[in-house]
């Protein structure tokens, strides 16, 4: 990017500061800069990046100007010419403190780092609203997907009861491919990782701990409480076999990670990220590769689907561009967007009394009886047992079991109690169920 594309503008524009020079940091100046007309037009000023901040100020890069480049990242956040500061580095610190040194300054800010929304969101919103300024992140969940805004904004007059997605780009790719191709998990993730769909340390996607974080944050807009990260049940899709993928194929469903987030009649809001099977005519279950989804629910709206590329650099700078052009309009025209609302300040329930619903997969000596002792545990812990599916393996047998819903504590107490019967081999695996009537 040269100096003068980016330099020779109106003194009256818009001044940006970027923070982070990564995939989406370049995206967003390239479409800032190949966009800069029409752009200026739709936030009523020119947009213009004045300081862009890096961490490593050795690095090549030919396409900006050395004078836009600093490693004085505390320059960009306290810049008085600079009013929107852009972060896009990722990580708790030093993204936390610069951030809220930027609203103190009394400059708006777009954040596409999700793990400090979830950690310290409620510190960062109030920030913001006591300098009076906007505090954007769109691009945090779901890359280009407008979701954020409609739970913010558009459905805020409504009653969200249920939220359920699909977002986190590398768990999808790894569980269509292991449905389609009927692939083992590890050489699938392998794979993922060569595309570039997967880090090399894939362990924050696989185990869940990405689309918790999304989930927090989109558990806090759709119920107008305060939800972290740390609140969010977790469990990822390591564990999982090519066989739990055929079990559910042979019952007409698919497995995949969900993130869940839903008020009870208690009033408490549970929210969980797990694998788990889905019927095949569900809207989620068509959602391939590395596209996500996001499916809410609400009283009087009924069911909604939003659905696109959850993940890259263009599709997260689209978001990023989507956030920075609001901001540059109540800037240029005056305003503020909407203040997030945590004044329901409703409890998280634990994951023990979550209703839900389980597939048990059971390894059991083939003799008479045990169909009975099955069941009869089963009672014992006043749990329904919907369907059972038996097939013969030598001497052994594998009992599938779908269960009716039941709180998920009395769930487990069964899986244990399971395990612990002679007649019992091995609970292979346990897989929760949503997506279907109880």
């Amino acid at each position: 990017m040269s100096n003068s594309s980016v330099k020779d503008q109106s003194k009256n524009s818009i001044k940006i500061g970027l923070l982070g020079l990564g995939n989406v940091g370049v995206e967003v100046a390239r479409i800032l800069e190949e966009e800069s007309s029409d752009l200026s037009v739709r936030s009523g000023a020119p947009l213009e990046i004045v300081k862009v901040g890096v961490r490593d100020g050795s690095k090549p890069r030919p396409q900006f100007s050395k004078n836009l480049i600093t490693q004085d990242l505390q320059s960009i956040v306290t810049d008085p010419e600079i009013s929107i500061v852009i972060e896009v580095m990722g990580g708790i610190e030093p993204a936390r403190t610069l951030i809220l040194t930027a609203l103190a300054n009394k400059k708006s800010v777009v954040t596409a780092n999700k793990a400090l929304l979830a950690k310290h969101g409620s510190e960062l919103y109030q920030a913001a609203h006591e300098n009076g300024v906007d505090l954007y992140y769109e691009a945090a969940v779901a890359g280009a997907i407008p979701i954020l805004r409609p739970l913010r904004e558009s459905i805020v007059g409504d009653h969200v009861t249920r939220i359920m997605g699909i977002v986190n780009g590398t768990t999808n790719y790894i569980l269509t491919k292991m449905d389609e191709e009927g692939a083992d998990y590890h050489q699938v993730l392998k794979e993922a990782q060569k595309l570039g769909f997967a880090e090399a340390d894939p362990s924050a996607d696989v185990e869940g701990e990405d689309a918790a974080a999304k989930l927090a944050i989109l558990a806090s807009l759709a119920f107008h409480s305060e939800v972290r990260g740390e609140d969010v049940f977790c469990q990822g899709i390591s564990h999982l076999t090519s066989h739990d993928i055929d079990i559910a194929k042979a019952i007409g469903h698919v497995i995949k990670l969900l993130a869940i987030a839903e008020r009870g009649d208690d009033g408490q809001i549970s929210v969980r990220v797990h694998p788990a099977l889905i019927p095949r005519s569900h809207p989620l279950a068509s959602v391939r590769n590395s596209f996500n989804a996001v499916f809410v629910e609400a009283k009087s709206a009924g069911e909604m689907m939003f659905y696109g590329r959850g993940a890259g650099g263009e599709p997260t700078a689209s978001a990023v561009l989507g956030d920075l052009v609001a901001i540059a309009r109540h800037i240029s025209f005056g305003g503020l967007g909407s203040r997030e609302s945590g004044y329901a300040n409703l409890a998280i329930a634990p994951i023990g009394t979550v209703f839900t619903r389980y597939l048990i997969r059971l390894d059991v000596a083939d003799r008479p009886g045990v169909l009975a002792t099955v069941a009869n545990t089963f009672a014992n812990h006043k749990v329904s047992i919907q369907t059972v599916r038996q097939s013969g393996r030598g001497e052994d047998a594998e009992l599938v079991v779908m269960t009716h819903a039941a709180t998920d504590r009395d769930l487990s107490a069964t899986v244990a109690s399971l395990s612990e019967l002679e007649i019992v081999k091995k609970v292979e695996s346990v897989l929760r169920v949503e997506g279907v009537e109880s």
